[in-house]
């Protein structure tokens, strides 16, 4: 099944929907998407059923207005599970994948707050002038838990969707000279959807530690990205279960699998050049896309004025 959380024409409330033959069909009530996570996926197969049976509307796909599946994520973290990205992103600052990274995954958490829908516009951080999108793969947590082993971390899995980790590499780079961070360089926005994809619809396409999903990125439709899901190192129930070591996994947790090989400016800059792949200017639009997990399309828009801090 696919959901999304949309805006409804009736009401203008917000709902959750089953997305169906490029068309949603509304739940009606005030439950949010979070609201039908928490157990082994039965309440959300209910809802995508009563859906069927007893739409509240059935609006067209390309009408609707979208919010993110999970517009407040309860926590965002976002990994670096594919090598190639590392790799390439290290070749910028003339070093190797660090030994630690075979060892255990990584992350850092980001702002719930910065979610932005799969049809939003999304700002140029204040102060940036390198601005870059990347494309990633998020799991949504559907069955919360503490210590779990990888086999079982996967079952806990509600569906996967679309990110675009937006990120303001000038802003990173000079916080992460103190070796704290990434911050405010990540915090900006974090596009999500356009729908949650429950694990079921992807299993045809299970190939190595995850699947077999082609992931694409055009900027003013040029393509700059062609990447695929299954070369993950590290797949995502390892991910949940690292992430899960010694504190609580909740209903809505987002897991961000980090950029995937060539998937962001900076790795394109490190690899091509900066001037075969500039950095983001207002005006812009990108376009993210994964098979089976439909795209993001986001114009970007100049930066808000920075506030001096005296």
């Amino acid at each position: 099944m696919r959901f999304a959380t949309y805006l409804s024409p009736a009401d203008g409330n917000e709902h959750v929907a089953l997305v169906e033959d490029d068309h949603l069909l509304g739940l009606s009530g005030t439950e949010r998407l979070i609201d039908l996570l928490g157990d082994d996926g039965d309440r959300l197969a209910a809802a995508g059923d009563t859906a069927r049976r007893t739409p509240l509307e059935v609006v067209p796909l390309a009408e609707a207005r979208l919010r993110a599946p999970v517009p407040v994520p309860p926590s965002v973290r976002d990994f670096m599970a594919f090598e190639e990205h590392v790799r390439n992103a290290g070749r910028r600052f003339g070093h190797d994948v660090e030994p630690v990274w075979y060892e255990q995954p990584v992350f850092y958490f980001s702002n719930p707050a910065a979610v932005r829908g799969a049809r939003d516009e999304v700002e140029i951080s204040p102060g940036s002038s390198a601005f870059d999108y990347e494309l990633e793969i998020g799991a949504v947590v559907g069955q919360g838990g503490r210590d779990l082993a990888p086999a079982e971390a996967e079952s806990h899995i509600a569906g996967y969707l679309l990110i675009s980790d937006w990120s303001a590499r000038d802003l990173q780079r000079a916080e992460m000279t103190v070796h704290l961070g990434p911050v405010k360089g990540k915090d900006g926005a974090t596009s999500l959807g356009p729908f949650l994809v429950t694990a079921d619809e992807l299993e045809p396409f299970r190939a190595g530690n995850a699947y077999d999903i082609e992931l694409t990125a055009t900027v003013n439709g040029r393509e700059w990205t062609r990447g695929n899901w299954s070369t993950m190192h590290w797949s995502f129930g390892q991910l949940l279960a690292y992430a899960s070591r010694g504190t609580e996994l909740r209903p809505g947790d987002l897991i961000g699998s980090g950029t995937v090989g060539t998937g962001c400016i900076a790795e394109l800059q490190a690899v091509h050049g900066d001037e075969a792949y500039p950095w983001l200017q207002a005006g812009d639009e990108v376009r993210l896309e994964a098979d089976r997990l439909g795209a993001i399309e986001a114009r970007i828009l100049p930066a808000p004025p920075v506030v001096p801090l005296g």
